[in-house]
């Protein structure tokens, strides 16, 4: 637009805002003066304007119009403030319209609303969603229907989500974990010097324009990028204020909240960004928050709409097979994560979460043993993907173990020596394998080659007293605990002892750091409007 047609705007604006002012005018001689001869009475209209989850928005444009009488083509308007509000007044006694709208929003009417004796009204008003279809060319998607949860609160953990023992516990919220690392991570700049330049640039933008929506984007995206998530949440909430309709802020704003430790607002956040772009990495996001911190029904509904919008992505089914078996369900767990593999056959990761969940299973289904099998074919350099189908074989299928209670020794002795075979080969590709030294020692033992067997359980406690991490603490006490074992039948009473003593000891570490990470987990509250259904996902 030109100089010359913003100037006729303002006159046309200007003129019929004075028409609105005579036509009001005339409303208000009509009105008894006062008592004491102070004048015609007055009176205000206002109040806020909020979306349907009741954030406010700032910068919606409010009209205001009596409801009837002369009607001026031009309303009389103002714009909300940062937290909503709005106010029109001094007002004359009548009766008047309030109409609300901001671009992406369906509009908003109130009325009449009427004003008698220097009275205040406050009207507050609510912008759905837009009703009208999206343009031509863009994908037309939805989240179906209102989720049918409400993130009510945090509170401490309670210990609960996950099924069976301690271990299959643990082994759940590894998967959660591991789930969360699958959303992309932020990209961090690739010198400090060119750090410090960038930030200085978008620093002087902000300075000069801080209204302008675009600067504080790009200066909150920044430092949240280069790990700065705490100078960057102002930024993000200014831009987010100025246009409460970008979904990328909100994913942006979501990801800060959580590394902030506000998970309640990064949930609320990250479904914010899904409800105005329900795209694969919005919902995937929104659903890892609520898997995080043990919203297990929730997420598993997220992740299933996900899958119904997005089913060849094989995180998304890898999410929803995770959330099946956080809630017991490890049919529907094996069977998501069966599908991801055949859905990406060179992908390693629905391998690495079937390998993982089915190690701590009494017989994996013959469905699991076989994709693990196809995991070792295809990639037969991958140290993981030899031990995870050593670790299934060795537990063998129901089949086998009737096979081996009948005698097949043959069959018995063939499985074994594949085992073996498998194993060694995982830790000649990755000397640091712990949890296969300790299988292999677990193997020697049953064939009460117990030389062997001490010689593995050594490498394994060696290997693993290395790492610093949840899991190869958990293999060092096993490794200890059944070195204790193995000296026993030997006769090795005094080693054995001390290797008892070292698996207690590493047992209450193990039990005592577990227990502080859960008690560090804040868990959602949930508020469900409807019975969520608990059946497994239509494939």
């Amino acid at each position: 637009m030109t100089t010359g047609h913003f100037r006729q705007s303002g006159i046309y604006v200007a003129v019929h805002a004075l028409a609105l002012i005579v036509a009001l005018a005339s409303t208000w001689a009509q009105s008894p003066p006062e008592p004491n001869g102070s004048g015609p009475l007055l009176g205000t209209v206002q109040g806020h304007v909020r979306d349907s989850s009741g954030r406010p928005l700032a910068n919606a444009t409010v009209f205001l119009q009596p409801a009837t009488g002369p009607q001026p083509d031009v309303p009389v308007a103002t714009h909300t403030d940062s937290e909503g509000k709005y106010s029109f007044a001094p007002l004359g006694a009548g009766a008047f319209t309030v109409r609300a709208e901001m671009s992406g929003y369906s509009q908003a009417n109130f009325g009449p609303v009427v004003l008698t004796k220097n009275e205040t009204k406050t009207v507050d008003l609510t912008l759905g969603l837009p009703t009208t279809p999206q343009k031509p060319g863009t994908q037309a998607l939805q989240f179906f229907d209102e989720p049918q949860f409400t993130v009510a609160g945090v509170t401490q953990a309670t210990n609960s989500g996950g099924h069976g023992s301690d271990t299959v516990l643990r082994t759940t919220e590894a998967l959660a974990k591991a789930t969360v690392s699958l959303s992309a991570e932020p990209v961090k700049s690739s010198t400090a010097a060119k750090s410090a330049a960038t930030e200085s640039s978008l620093r002087e933008a902000v300075a000069r324009e801080p209204e302008n929506f675009e600067a504080n984007r790009q200066l909150g995206k920044f430092l949240a990028d280069n790990g700065d998530a705490r100078q960057a949440l102002p930024f993000l909430e200014q831009a987010s204020r100025i246009n409460p309709r970008d979904p990328e802020l909100h994913h942006s704003l979501g990801y800060v909240n959580e590394k902030l430790g506000n998970p309640l607002d990064a949930v609320r956040e990250y479904q914010r960004a899904a409800e105005l772009d329900p795209s694969e990495p919005h919902l995937f996001d929104w659903g890892t928050e609520l898997l995080a911190h043990r919203a297990l029904e929730p997420a598993t509904e997220v992740f299933t709409r996900g899958n119904r919008l997005f089913p060849k992505s094989v995180r998304m089914l890898v999410a929803l097979g995770v959330s099946w078996y956080a809630r017991g369900a490890s049919d529907q767990a094996t069977q998501c994560l069966v599908n991801a593999s055949d859905l990406a056959p060179d992908n390693p990761t629905p391998y690495l979460f079937l390998g993982k969940m089915q190690s701590v299973e009494i017989t994996p289904s013959e469905a699991s043993v076989a994709r693990l099998a196809r995991f070792a074919q295809l990639q037969p350099d991958n140290a993981l993907a030899n031990y995870y189908y050593a670790v299934s074989l060795s537990k063998g299928s129901e089949k086998e173990s009737e096979k081996q209670s009948a005698g097949a020794s043959d069959n018995t002795t063939d499985l074994s020596a594949g085992v073996e075979s498998l194993l060694l080969n995982a830790v000649r590709l990755d000397p640091k394998l712990g949890a296969a030294y300790l299988q292999l020692g677990i193997l020697y033992s049953q064939r009460a080659d117990f030389s062997r067997a001490i010689s593995a359980y050594q490498r394994a406690i060696e290997v693993s007293a290395g790492e610093a991490n949840p899991e190869s603490d958990e293999t060092l006490a096993e490794a200890h605990y059944r070195l204790a074992h193995a000296y026993q039948r030997t006769g090795e009473k005094t080693r054995a002892q001390q290797e008892l003593q070292l698996h207690d000891q590493l047992s209450k570490k193990t039990k005592n750091d577990t227990a502080r990470g859960r008690r560090e987990v804040q868990e959602f509250v949930i508020s469900l409007r409807g019975q969520t259904s608990g059946a497994p996902p239509q494939n």
